[in-house]
């Protein structure tokens, strides 16, 4: 099932967030993760249908969100203050980003954080409690892995800007090159030389203006400041470019067979990274899933339109 959802403006249902910030041990890293413990509201919208999912099981219900390549917890924020109340909501920054340390012995690719995250969600509790696994762009390949290694960890599945084409295959891809090519000399350099390459604030500047879509100046600044403040909190140059070669080297289409359980994904419309084309291909591939068309934005949906991301997803997580 395919559908549009309104572009609904940013301040809708903003709550205000007041995470609790932990540490765990896991796969080597002493990983951060932030919880969020929205109340629910003080009075249910009116209406003449029963809600389908009572106030207790919602309390018990985890949702554990993945970031994206170069990303921190701080990026998939501005969906958790809109979500509805009631809800429970993890979210790490990934081994090797933001104040995460890097995983020993492992591999900083999709299995490598799959391991992770399945270790996080058994950490929380999640093998006594219902668990909704949302991931953003990279995030939504380790999301997708975790399902495959774990099906029984994971209730039901939000892709977010899902990554269902190929980078050194799809519509970008002399850019993917160069991207790929950057990267490499990223690590080739000395490491205090390719860490300023690799955090160089102009190309900084001009990855966030290359997926913008919005004219909204407010909303441009916002996500400038935020890549400025956070794109470039990687553990080393050689972490960040092994993350980046696993993001371009696979889809979330290599696990489709095993993503049987009720999956959303929710797409940009013009997407250039994550093409709406190959969102529909991979929607045709799965038994239970629907897609959630956002118009006038690419693949920044987290920032650009977070609110009609959130509602999306209380409306999928209403009909469990």
């Amino acid at each position: 099932m395919s559908s549009r959802t309104p572009a609904l403006g940013t301040a809708v249902h903003e709550q205000e967030l007041r995470p609790e910030s932990q540490v765990a041990r896991i796969q080597g890293s002493d990983l951060h993760f932030w919880t969020y413990r929205s109340s629910a509201p003080d009075e249910a919208p009116e209406t003449s249908e029963p809600p389908e999912t009572s106030a207790d099981e919602e309390a018990d219900r985890l949702i554990v969100m993945v970031h994206g390549l170069r990303g921190t917890h701080h990026g998939l924020e501005p969906i958790v203050a809109r979500l509805g109340g009631g809800r429970t909501v993890v979210v790490p920054d990934l081994p090797g980003f933001g104040d995460s340390g890097p995983m020993t012995g492992r591999a900083h690719d999709v299995p490598g954080y799959a391991d992770a995250i399945i270790e996080l969600i058994e950490h929380l509790g999640g093998r006594d409690r219902p668990v909704v696994l949302l991931g953003h762009s990279f995030g939504s390949m380790v999301a997708a892995h975790v399902v495959s290694r774990g099906p029984e960890l994971v209730e039901r599945l939000v892709l977010v800007n899902p990554i269902s084409t190929p980078a050194l295959r799809g519509p970008r891809v002399v850019l993917s090159w160069l991207t790929s090519l950057y990267y490499a000399l990223g690590t080739a350099l000395p490491s205090r030389l390719g860490r300023a390459l690799l955090a160089n604030r102009l190309v900084v500047w001009g990855t966030g203006l290359a997926m913008l879509r919005t004219r909204d100046p407010e909303v441009r600044r916002f996500v400038h400041d935020s890549h400025q403040r956070h794109f470039s909190r990687f553990h080393s140059p050689a972490l960040l470019t092994e993350t980046y070669e696993a993001s371009v080297t696979g889809t979330v289409a290599d696990h489709s067979a095993s993503l049987t359980l009720p999956t959303l994904l929710i797409a940009g419309e013009s997407d250039d990274i994550a093409p709406l084309a190959g969102q529909r291909e991979l929607l045709a591939g799965l038994p239970d899933a629907e897609l959630v068309v956002i118009p006038g934005v690419g693949h920044l949906v987290h920032y650009e339109t977070p609110a009609a991301a959130a509602h999306a997803i209380d409306r999928f997580l209403g009909e469990s």
